[in-house]
Parts: structure tokens; sequence; C-alpha cells
């Protein structure tokens, strides 16, 4: 086949200092796709400007023969430099933010509207002071979350309020619960930058002797293996990075057979469990008046 065509039939893929959690899911959507179109997968990876420019670490896979290449990048410094290059192979980019290359095509997952989704279920359960824990401010995915829960609160109304920047950790959260339960006025609800960041907000909230949800509602991000069995069963925000990856690849399989660049923006969902929950009278009490009351199991498996 590969005769017949003229072409290598590889695809090369390069890490450009991604640090996504669902990494593995994305490339194994991408080999997927690509194994049912008979193309292989080569894949580099790009450690950052002081290590080497990133049109080397394209060149790393193109030189090996690969067809076309794919980047998959979440900090705006990898964007910036493919905006200036020119690479000889097509070029599509996954997380990318804005591209303003026209001749790069992009895929990513829609993060501003997958804030939006949480910030107006916490708002349509009486929610009006909504704290958010961001992830760091240098990528794409936290930058877009923060947009998209301005927006909707500035939408219904409401002050935006306070952002502390996190790190993706369950150190980071459980420290920020800690700073949150022992203040003397707290929000009645809290969207963490994922569902890691939940987790240790949740850890220090029942340490303190707040609950969740009736004292303080807590939504995550990602829907990670064993959300729905977190206590209570976390709510929170469904990426199909399966998804995000063969649609990678067949925007690059397009651009291979000289369709023009496309722009794809797949929807996340919205994945209601037990830690959001209405206002209720008492749940700006602080911790030192809040009853400890474990909550109960949750008998919701993974969705």
């Amino acid at each position: 086949r590969a005769l017949k065509s003229g072409r290598s039939m590889t695809l090369g893929v390069v890490l450009a200092g991604s640090g996504l959690f669902e990494l593995p899911r994305v490339l194994l959507g991408m080999e997927q796709a690509a194994s049912e179109a008979g193309y292989g997968v080569a894949l580099a990876r790009w450690q950052g400007r002081e290590s080497e420019p990133l049109e080397h670490a394209i060149g790393r896979v193109t030189d090996r023969g690969a067809d076309g290449v794919i980047v998959i990048a979440d900090r705006p410094v990898a964007v910036d430099v493919l905006e200036e290059i020119r690479v000889r192979s097509p070029l599509t980019v996954v997380m990318s933010g804005d591209v303003a290359n026209p001749s790069v095509g992009s895929v990513e997952i829609d993060q501003r509207l997958g804030a939006r989704l949480v910030t107006q279920h916490l708002i349509d359960l009486g929610h009006t002071e909504i704290l958010h824990i961001s992830g760091r401010l240098d990528t794409f995915d936290a930058r877009a979350r923060v947009a998209g829960w301005t927006q909707s609160m500035h939408d219904a109304g409401l002050e935006a309020g306070e952002v502390i920047e996190g790190d993706f950790t369950p150190e980071r959260g459980h420290q920020i619960g800690e700073e949150l339960a022992h203040r003397g006025r707290h929000p009645t609800a809290v969207f963490a930058a994922n569902d890691i960041v939940a987790l240790g907000v949740m850890a220090s909230f029942a340490e303190s002797g707040l609950r969740v949800p009736q004292d303080v509602s807590v939504v995550g991000f990602d829907d990670m293996p064993g959300a729905a069995y977190f206590v209570p069963a976390l709510t929170t925000v469904r990426q199909d990075h399966l998804a995000l990856g063969r649609r990678a690849v067949d925007v690059l399989l397009g651009m291979i057979t000289g369709e023009e660049p496309r722009h794809h923006l797949i929807e996340p969902t919205l994945v209601v469990r037990h830690s959001t929950g209405p206002v209720g009278h008492d749940a700006r009490r602080p911790p030192a008046e809040a009853r400890r009351v474990a909550s109960p199991p949750s008998t919701q498996g993974i969705d």
C-alpha cells in the first residue's frame, strides 16, 4: 500500500510538554484511528525551547518519513512557535487554543463550555458565591475554564470573585480546602481544576467538619476513573479524550489527501452526582459549628 500511494503510512506525534492527565487515552485514540486507516504512529517529545526548537522535534518525525504530524500542545509557548514556523508536512494541533496559522488544523475539547456547564449547574442550585480553583494559568485548559466560569457568572449578574491558582494536585487541593474551611465565611460552592484537586478539597473539608454538599458543593473536571466512588460521588465534567485523539487523526488524514485544514471543538458533558446540592440555610456556618456527619456511600457506579 505504501508503494502504491508513495507514502510512508506513518503519522508523527510530538508531545510538546503536555501534562494532560488522560494523555494515554488520547494516544490510544490516535493509534486506533491510524491503525484503521492503515497507518502506524511514531512518537517524539519536545521538552521546550531551552532544549531544542520545536521545529527540530517535528523534524525528527518528518525525517523518519512521517506523512503528517500531530502536535499535542497544552501551553501557549508551543502554539506561538507553530504560528511562526513552516512545516513541510501536513500539521494538526491538539489542545491548542487559537492557532492563527491557516495551514495548521486543530482539535480540542471545549474547556470553556465545560466550565460554563459547571457554573450554570451551581447557579441553578442557588449558589451565588462560587470559588474557582484553577489549574496552572500557563496552560490553555486553565485559562479557558477561568474564562467560561467568569462569563457564566457575569451572564447571571453575579460577581465572578476569587480565583485561586492551583497545580492540578490533591496536595494543593487539600491545602486550599484547609484555608477555605478556616475562614470565618466560606463560599457555598467550589469549582475545582480537576477531580484530583476536588478530592483534596473534599478530604480537607471532611477533616474540618464541613459537609459536602450540605455546607459546600464541590465540582471537579475530567470524570476520572473512580470519580463515581468518591464520598460523596463527584459531580464533574466528562471529556472524551479517546474521541480527541481519533478526531486529530481524521483531520490530519484529510490534510494528507489534500483537504483544507479543519478546526474541531469536541463538547464535554456535565455528570451530576452527589457532591452538589442546593444552597442550605446553614451553608455559611463556620467549621467549628458544623457537625461531623459522614456522607453515605454512593450507590452509583462509573457511568
